[in-house]
């Protein structure tokens, strides 16, 4: 049972973090102006390839459990800078610093589970344990 749930739970995070690249490719143009509106004016179309690439990697690793441990990695240094910069509730309005405040406690939640995979890997159902047993004796 705990391999089945760990390999589910790594496709939702891997598939999270998946649709996150492809709304993001989507929407280029709109990711752009979003990084204006926070005041990340340099090298926009080079963070954002980055960033695509970064959530890519790192979901394929998580989900087939191929050193899904540097995969975690990479979404949690991704996510956790990602989170400080929009969901950065210290600095709007009361009106909406709850909000802010849930959101930011959410992803916080999605980072403690990337680092949970970052301590214990990927279990039995992975692709760099399936490689390991099939070695051939020399």
């Amino acid at each position: 049972m705990k391999n089945s749930a760990d390999l589910i739970g790594r496709i939702l995070i891997g598939l999270f973090f998946f649709y996150e690249a492809f709304d993001t490719m989507v929407f280029f143009d709109d990711t752009r102006e979003t990084l204006t509106s926070y005041g990340i004016n340099f090298a926009q179309d080079f963070l954002i390839v980055c960033s695509i690439i970064i959530l890519l990697i790192g979901a394929i690793m998580v989900i087939i459990g191929y050193y899904a441990s540097i995969g975690a990695l990479l979404l949690f240094i991704y996510w956790l800078v990602f989170t400080i910069v929009v969901y950065s509730f210290w600095n709007e309005p009361e009106e909406t610093k709850s909000l802010y405040m849930v959101s930011f406690m959410r992803n916080l939640a999605l980072c403690g589970g990337l680092l949970i995979l970052v301590a214990n890997g990927a279990k039995q159902f992975s692709v760099k344990r399936i490689l390991h047993v099939m070695r051939l004796p020399r």
